[in-house]
């Protein structure tokens, strides 16, 4: 049996910023979904059968499962992410796997106090968005989280400014996705930092999700995209790392940072101490990982014995900490956000 036991010597104890809800309506149909359950279901902590069998339930419950035997991780933030709509605020798209509601999000929270937080997506092109904001925050939501790419909304117009008004007076950090997106379709128009313009502006604590890292930029030697030379890593990545020391409302965070395209960059992050009081641990939960097939760098007997560990978020965990020692601030600066946890 695999060892689940968070590697000797390393006692961390954290929350994870950055997991997902899935749409109560999954079926696991589209091809990433198929590949995610064939040959990541396990490594997740999810029974395929199961997963096939009643995909939502058992994707609900083995989350909450591995939440509650990780002896890394005591908490995690649950997202949803709200439908596309247009500008006379009708709904355009709902993607079936990704797009849960706040509503959703809120069940699954109250069903597992012990486990999850909640947090609200609310689409601002919504005619009552600043209505909604108010309402999900009287019933316990602590952040709010944008998947602007796939809305295709450019974050910096000026309509949005109450919005962003509403959430800083509400006190809601506000997760925007940069970098990269391969789990639904999406526009790589609106993944860049300039999307953390105004809202940073408007006085919006904001978490920069990913360290805007990922994209395909070496197209004609492709073998670049996953170089640990830095002179190779996506631009935008150096441009936050400036940012983050420039802005004292803005954060980022670690999700999916272990992704072959992103994990090459750990070795130079861990380096780049000036920021890492402003780095947030988050794992972007159900999105999957390898460990021995990868670009961090590690030797092979340590990447063995990580990937040996059973719990998903302490194997994540497990390989953060070759980076990031414990007593990091990366796993505590969750409590600048959310004090009272």
């Amino acid at each position: 049996m695999a060892d689940s036991r968070a590697p000797p010597g390393h006692p961390v104890k954290t929350l994870d910023i950055h997991t997902h809800l899935l749409n109560p309506a999954v079926k696991f149909e589209r091809l990433f979904d198929r590949l995610a359950v064939r040959f990541f279901a396990r490594r997740l902590g999810i029974e395929p059968a199961r997963l096939r069998a009643d995909p939502y339930g058992a994707y609900v419950q083995a989350m909450a499962d591995a939440l509650r035997a990780s002896r890394q991780v005591e908490r995690a933030c649950l997202f949803p992410v709200d439908a596309r709509f247009d500008t006379r605020g009708r709904q355009t798209h709902r993607d079936p796997t990704v797009c849960a509601f706040t509503e959703d999000v809120l069940a699954v929270a109250a069903r597992h106090p012990d486990c999850f937080i909640p947090f609200l997506s609310v689409n601002p092109q919504r005619p009552d968005a600043l209505e909604l904001l108010e309402q999900y925050a009287q019933l316990g939501c602590r952040g709010a989280k944008f998947l602007q790419n796939y809305w295709r909304l450019d974050l910096n117009q000026e309509k949005f400014v109450p919005y962003y008004e509403k959430l800083r007076d509400l006190g809601l950090p506000l997760v925007i996705h940069l970098g990269s997106e391969f789990a639904i379709d999406s526009s790589t128009r609106y993944e860049g930092n300039d999307m953390l313009n105004l809202p940073l502006a408007c006085g919006v604590t904001v978490i920069a999700a990913h360290m805007s890292l990922g994209r395909i930029e070496h197209r004609l030697l492709p073998w670049r995209n996953l170089s640990r030379d830095p002179h190779f890593f996506d631009r935008d990545y150096f441009r936050l790392l400036e940012m983050l020391e420039r802005h004292p409302n803005l954060y980022a965070d670690t999700a999916s940072i272990l992704v072959p395209l992103r994990a090459r960059a750990l070795p130079h992050l861990a380096r780049q101490h000036q920021v890492h009081h402003k780095i947030l641990f988050g794992s972007d939960y159900p999105v999957p990982f390898t460990i021995g097939f990868n670009t961090h760098g590690l030797p092979r007997e340590k990447v063995r014995r990580i990937a040996a560990i059973e719990n998903p978020f302490d194997r994540y965990v497990a390989l953060m900490l070759e980076y990031f020692p414990a007593g990091n601030p990366v796993y505590s600066n969750y409590r600048k956000l959310l004090p009272d946890f």
